[in-house]
């Protein structure tokens, strides 16, 4: 299996598919990773790929990672963005040569799997957002490779995403929904991390917390978190708010910009505002919190933050985006983008924490890590196996006889 990356660059779907590669090789199958970028400059982060967190899982699994040494982003942009050089797709042919099957991290990289004169292969997409129609000309890439019959199935990590790829046009019979998981070991209550999480921010053991693991993205509408933020910490004289992702940090002038506009000049309340940026180690962040939130306008689908977050012990609040208000059903709040009910419901949640512990560990099998990447293995089997199948032969028919006088062993054709 191969799978192809646009870059390792922090986000909730290249965790997701990162573990997927990680846990199908664990099982048996052999994966590669072609990623189409080695560096890439987003939410105000140059991020190589040599440092990312899932780069560096996958090779230590023996997973082989190989790039095409493009940069991407402000004063750091290699090759051209409209095609791919000779000696860039003569790396992608050798790539997909020995593959039997593609995977596809999203559908931006179809525009170099779509290039004229690759070795054909089946080709499965992992789809992890809800509005096809803002993601560029990828659609129209996914639309030409199913056209063609180079994809064969599509990856949806959720309901939401379905309905919004069918309606775009993508065949209702090559999407399959497989909710994201998480790794139950790892995402769990721990008291042990929640102590020592808190004692390195200086955060006291009753205190209440709330995390925001994010990316500095406009879909995220951090702005809208930050007044969120403000009216709590306004209302809980003790409570510390968590921020995390890429460009959460003091350093991204966007940010900033945010902060001061959210909580004024003179910032007050922003000592317990904690910018904490890219984190490796978020089952100790979520389990020292007692809230997850997120403030998301579009695109989500089922994001990860909340699903690691419940499994860590705290409680989701959500704005009703993608599957959001179907995962936090029962184990959460959904809100309105209003920064009043927003904070109001992280209070409520804070204090419902231990009242919604035994529901949010019932339904920890639903967010199964191994229950993912079962279903992943049984459509990927499925495919493999479908391509394998030479195709069949039409069933031979009595040949036409030859016009002519009848003869001893030639019938007349019929008038």
């Amino acid at each position: 299996m191969l799978s192809v990356y646009e870059g390792f660059f922090s986000g909730g779907a290249r965790i997701v598919h990162s573990d997927v590669v990680l846990g199908l090789q664990e099982g048996g199958q052999h994966h590669r990773v072609l990623s189409i970028h080695g560096e890439v400059h987003r939410e105000a982060t140059r991020q190589r790929m040599e440092d990312d967190a899932c780069y560096r899982s996958l090779t230590a699994a023996g997973v082989g990672v190989t790039s095409l040494g493009r940069s991407f982003g402000p004063g750091g942009a290699t090759g051209s963005p409209a095609g791919f050089t000779g000696p860039e797709l003569a790396d992608t042919a050798r790539a997909t040569a020995d593959a039997d099957v593609i995977l596809s991290l999203k559908e931006q990289p179809l525009r170099l799997l779509n290039q004229a004169g690759l070795p054909r292969r089946p080709v499965v997409v992992a789809l992890h957002r809800s509005d096809p129609e803002n993601q560029g000309a990828a659609l129209d890439e996914l639309k030409a490779a199913i056209a063609d019959g180079t994809v064969v199935a599509c990856v949806c990590c959720a309901e939401s995403t379905r309905a919004a790829y069918e309606a775009a046009g993508v065949p209702a019979d090559l999407l399959h929904v497989i909710p994201n998981g998480v790794d139950l070991l790892r995402f769990r209550p721990d008291p042990a991390r929640r102590l020592a999480l808190r004692t390195s921010l200086g955060i006291p053991a009753d205190a209440p917390v709330v995390v925001f693991a994010a990316r500095y993205d406009a879909m995220k509408n951090v702005p809208l978190f930050l007044r969120a933020a403000r009216a709590w910490l306004a209302r809980e004289p003790h409570g510390h708010v968590l921020m995390c992702g890429a460009g959460m940090t003091p350093l991204n002038p966007g940010l900033d910009a945010d902060i001061e506009a959210a909580f004024g000049r003179r910032r007050p309340g922003t000592d317990r505002l904690h910018p904490l940026g890219v984190r490796h180690d978020m089952e100790h962040v979520y389990a020292g919190a007692d809230v997850v939130a997120l403030t998301s306008s579009w695109g989500e689908a089922a994001p990860l933050c909340l699903v690691e977050g419940m499994m860590s012990g705290a409680v989701p609040v959500s704005t009703d985006v993608g599957d959001s208000a179907a995962i936090v059903a029962g184990h959460g709040f959904v809100t309105p983008p209003d920064e009043e009910a927003i904070a109001a419901a992280w209070s409520e949640a804070a204090t419902a924490r231990a009242g919604l512990a035994p529901a949010l560990s019932a339904c920890r099998e639903r967010f199964s890590r191994t229950r993912m990447i079962a279903a992943y293995a049984a459509l990927l089997d499925g495919v493999h196996t479908r391509a394998a199948v030479p195709p069949a032969l039409p069933e031979p028919s009595d040949p036409v006889p030859e016009e002519g006088p009848p003869g001893p062993h030639r019938r007349p054709l019929p008038s």
